[in-house]
């Protein structure tokens, strides 16, 4: 696509925001991204590496505090015309009417009533809900709903169009079909619009749709990778190219994780910090993985493409499990495949006590968070301390949500190894009945 004008572009940009507990987190830092004319672009990135933050810079609704956001060369300094933007949650008003959410954005740019008419009612035709036109939202299916967002977005003619995860929140098949009929839309030149920048959970989605597939990575967010797809239009997710590609992007996505610290040894894990973000994954979650992974027909060795077809998880759900059973020492996490430890073999073989046991001992090891509470914990005669003081510590190294998700994984962890418990009434955190308390142990 060099051979195509630059519609829009992120120049060295930077943006950073102030947590709960007044420290600036950088989420995005030094990112280069150019959409060209006539291209579809996919990003994909790991929770909280800042892709929904750089669809905001690009779209004018957030400025940039590094480096320019440019569109046709010329400083973007707000909200623009010619960017439109999808959601993932949808975004329509409950008690306007298709027609009327879908002319929200000509009645804001002061479009007489008989045009906005006439351009959502093509707008709603095109996207595919004829007829539907004074239905109320709470009418409408949600592959529905979302055509009305796309619609809405559409009917301004914008150049580029963003979809923040527009297909994420509905259902396997309907997001397939909404996915399919927008590139007919695009093929078919309908569309008015010139290019699309589409963030994604999925790595085979991305695939289907891109002309190029962006690789953000984390803490700060910047484009770590990308890969060209030039294969045409509509293509086969079952043909050797597709998969070939989904393959290499499993193991972009996963190189480097789960932790930002230098590994022990080559070919080990890398090791967490205290104030590091842990994976998103529940217990249940993990068991699940660990289930399949070990059964037919892996048998305790899987790439991450095939896993995620026979577990039906998303990638959302599976990347953040793999890297969690890597992290635990669970798995091994290399090249896009999850491979079982012997110790993850011992895990699953044994009995609930022993599992607990087997569990605790490696969140121990391998959160330096756990430890650091266990030993907080062992220090008091009481055996108990309140989490908030933890939850401040977080606060320093990462945004507020983030912090709070790492607190409640960690705990989740903890609790199901026999390392600590939480009482939810007072907020404290607590050693488990039968532990000493008292005699700290090692300090972690």
């Amino acid at each position: 696509m060099a051979e195509h004008p630059v519609l829009i572009e992120l120049r060295q940009v930077g943006k950073r925001f102030r947590s709960a507990d007044g420290h600036w987190r950088p989420v995005l830092e030094g990112v280069d991204l150019a959409l060209h004319d006539g291209e579809i672009v996919a990003l994909l990135g790991a929770s909280g590496s800042g892709k929904s933050t750089l669809l905001r810079l690009l779209a004018g609704l957030i400025p940039a505090d590094t480096g320019q956001v440019l569109l046709h060369g010329q400083p973007l300094n707000g909200p623009a015309r010619a960017v439109g933007m999808v959601f993932q949650s949808f975004a329509l008003f409950p008690w306007l009417s298709v027609r009327q959410n879908v002319e929200l954005g000509l009645e804001a740019r002061g479009v007489a009533p008989a045009e906005r008419e006439r351009r959502a009612r093509l707008a709603i035709e095109m996207i595919g809900l004829p007829g539907f036109e004074g239905a109320l939202p709470g009418e409408l299916s949600g592959g529905m709903r979302q055509r009305v967002g796309i619609a809405r977005a559409l009917v301004t003619e914008p150049e580029v169009l963003l979809m923040d995860e527009a297909f994420s929140a509905l259902d396997v098949l309907t997001g397939e079909r909404l996915r399919d009929e927008i590139l007919q839309l695009w093929a078919g030149g309908t569309m008015p619009t010139r290019a699309m920048l589409v963030v994604s959970h999925s790595i085979e989605e991305a695939v289907l749709m891109a002309d190029r597939v962006l690789v953000l990575a984390s803490d700060p967010g910047r484009v770590r990778d990308q890969r060209l797809v030039s294969l045409p239009r509509p293509r086969d997710p079952d043909s050797l190219e597709v998969r070939d590609l989904v393959d290499e992007l499993y193991a972009l996505m996963t190189a480097g994780h789960p932790a930002a610290g230098p590994p022990a040894r080559p070919g080990e894990p890398a090791r967490l910090h205290l104030g590091d973000r842990l994976p998103q994954a529940g217990i249940g979650l993990l068991h699940s993985l660990m289930a399949v992974l070990a059964g037919p027909p892996f048998q305790g060795h899987a790439d991450l493409p095939r896993l995620a077809q026979v577990s039906a998880l998303p990638d959302a759900r599976l990347l953040p499990g793999a890297r969690a059973l890597a992290l635990l020492g669970l798995a091994t996490l290399a090249g896009g495949d999850l491979t079982l430890t012997a110790l993850g073999h011992r895990y699953l073989e044994a009995d609930v006590a022993v599992r607990r046991g087997l569990f605790g001992q490696q969140v121990l090891t391998h959160v330096p968070l756990v430890a650091h509470i266990r030993h907080g914990l062992e220090s008091q005669a009481s055996g108990r301390l309140p989490r908030e003081p933890f939850l401040v510590l977080l606060r320093q190294h990462l945004p507020d949500d983030q912090a709070r998700q790492t607190l409640l994984t960690a705990t989740e962890w903890a609790r199901h190894g026999e390392v600590l418990e939480f009482d939810a009434r007072s907020g404290q955190l607590h050693l488990p009945d039968g532990s000493e308390a008292g005699e700290p142990g090692p300090a972690p």
